[in-house]
């Protein structure tokens, strides 16, 4: 795998044991020791925790003097679509480094995961159904985050628009999703092995990797796990040095990262395993729908004489369409889906 740092394991006495696993670049700074206390104050410890820090950084100053480090390629699904030879226990804790967790987050994960029989639980960190009234309205109408007023099974899901939809009124403390955001989740160790993530490395090919959470949640749910919502958890999304930027040329390589990125999620994930011909024609449809009123907007913003943004949205498209017309996209395994 990489240089190790050995160090003594924490050890308790509860039956369920589990492995803190960290990706990190080493720049997290207090946020990073936050969530390191954090997991020292576990009301179920982890038994080990692992770092998984980007080959060509400095290992950060920031420890409680138990952590291993593991050095790994640089990337966010790099770093985290990994063999994990170094864990020995049944259950994994998959974190970010800019994550708070209170005192009972583990144990309530693992109640949760337990009492609904399912096989993955991530917090709500991102509060969709909290935003202002408007931005739900204008992100609905693009079809990217879609308000749903209600639903007694669903906390996120899945759209053919390579979108997703969310519980505007989360009543219950726990609800089923097909995606999830990606800086906290729980789960056993071989249950994240059977997506295989390392066959989604194209997404670490842009300067960001996004959506490369929707991808890792949706394989797994077609996979057939089961991935839960949990909204009493208490977990914090920090916001580490790491998080997106907003200046003009990162906003840029955004923009292209995530047209090209969501078209190859649309086709791979939506439009290939898609077997009933109406539905396949639907997505369509809906993919069509959301990169036309996306280029309608960036045209518009080119009248106006903000150009940047709209090549990065043309280039990021026509880079999609390229890769899936690519010998290294045809390779790639078949979405197979268990739903």
């Amino acid at each position: 795998m990489g240089k190790n740092i050995s160090i003594p394991f924490l050890k308790n006495d509860m039956q369920m044991k589990y492995t803190a696993v960290i990706r990190t670049l080493g720049k997290g700074g207090k946020n990073y020791q936050r969530l390191l206390n954090s997991l020292l104050e576990q009301s179920i410890r982890p038994t080990s925790v692992l770092v998984y820090i980007a080959e060509g950084y400095p290992l950060p100053k920031e420890t409680v003097g138990i952590e291993q480090c593991v050095y790994v390629k640089k990337g966010m699904v790099a770093q985290r679509a990994l063999a994990y030879d170094e864990v020995s226990t049944e259950y994994c804790l998959f974190l970010d480094d800019d994550v708070y967790l209170p005192h009972h987050a583990v144990e309530t994960f693992y109640n949760e995961l337990v009492g609904q029989d399912a096989q993955v639980i991530s917090p709500c960190v991102f509060a969709n159904h909290e935003v202002a009234i408007k931005d739900k309205i204008r992100s609905s109408i693009l079809g990217r985050e879609v308000c749903r007023l209600w639903s007694r099974k669903w906390g996120y899901k899945v759209l053919r628009t390579a979108g997703f939809s969310y519980n505007n009124h989360p009543v219950k403390p726990v609800y089923e999703s097909q995606s999830n955001a990606g800086p906290c989740f729980f789960c056993r160790k071989e249950d994240f092995l059977k997506i295989h993530y390392e066959e989604e490395l194209w997404l670490d090919k842009t300067y960001y990797a996004f959506p490369d959470d929707q991808v890792m949640y949706y394989k797994m749910y077609k996979t057939g796990l089961k991935i839960l919502t949990s909204f009493d958890s208490g977990v914090i999304h920090l916001d580490a040095s790491s998080t997106v930027e907003k200046s003009k040329e990162k906003t840029e390589k955004l923009i292209y990262s995530e047209y090209r990125n969501k078209l190859i999620f649309w086709h791979r994930f939506i439009f290939l395993p898609e077997k009933n011909l109406l539905l396949k024609f639907w997505s369509v449809i809906a993919i069509f729908y959301v990169y036309g009123i996306q280029g309608m907007k960036y045209g518009v913003k080119c009248l106006f004489g903000n150009k940047d943004m709209s090549v990065a949205y043309i280039n990021g498209v026509v880079d999609g369409f390229s890769f899936l017309r690519s010998e290294g996209y045809k390779k790639l395994p078949k979405i197979k889906s268990c739903q």
